[in-house]
């Protein structure tokens, strides 16, 4: 089973974007979360409907990122959010998902997302990334810190390759998610072997 999460990134994207996200999906990731915030409800519902397609027919989980209401109508199974956004989200709509992510950038970020019933989070930007030009990574001792301070899985993102991937899950992080790497890279299936240290 991999620990890998792909973050998508349209914008960034080398290809047709469903083109894209069926090379990922058929190199099963342990999930795709679609992170199109841009979009208007209506395009990212178009959107995820065809993504959420995609992932089926490759049993690979599709999280909708940050709209609640859309997740809801399409009965996805899972949702990513931010920590303001998980705040204002009524148990109710909660009780929903199966699933529920969200973003954390400290310690206190961790700890209230899993008292606000989060199943999961992400942790970063770990090291510096083009996606974050010029703020310097939160690093090792950061995955470490809200690995340890929670017990749910931290998905380490930011900055992470091959060259760096064993670190970053020896300092306790659950598994990994890739952005950027995933919207360019010419060999998705080399990526993904790489990262999960295949030959």
């Amino acid at each position: 089973m991999s620990d890998l999460f792909c973050v998508t990134n349209r914008k960034l994207c080398c290809e047709d974007f469903l083109t894209r996200m069926e090379k990922i999906a058929a190199c099963r990731p342990a999930g795709i979360i679609l992170r199109e915030k841009d979009l208007p409800p209506e395009a990212y519902r178009l959107l995820a409907e065809a993504v959420m397609r995609i992932c089926a027919q490759y049993a690979v989980a599709c999280i909708v990122h940050s709209f609640v209401p859309v997740a809801a109508v399409l009965h996805a199974e899972a949702v990513h959010l931010t920590l303001p956004q998980l705040r204002k989200t009524p148990e109710t709509q909660k009780a929903l998902f199966r699933r529920i992510g969200a973003s954390c950038h400290s310690v206190a970020d961790a700890l209230e997302a899993q008292s606000l019933g989060c199943s999961y989070i992400t942790a970063g930007h770990i090291f510096e990334t083009d996606c974050k030009k010029g703020l310097p990574g939160r690093g090792l001792a950061f995955v470490q810190a809200v690995s340890d301070a929670v017990s749910i899985p931290v998905y380490a993102i930011g900055g992470i390759g091959p060259e760096n991937v064993s670190r970053v899950r020896a300092a306790g992080a659950a598994g990994i998610c890739l952005m950027s790497s995933l919207m360019r890279c010419p060999d998705i299936p080399g990526l993904m072997r790489a990262m999960e240290g295949k030959p």
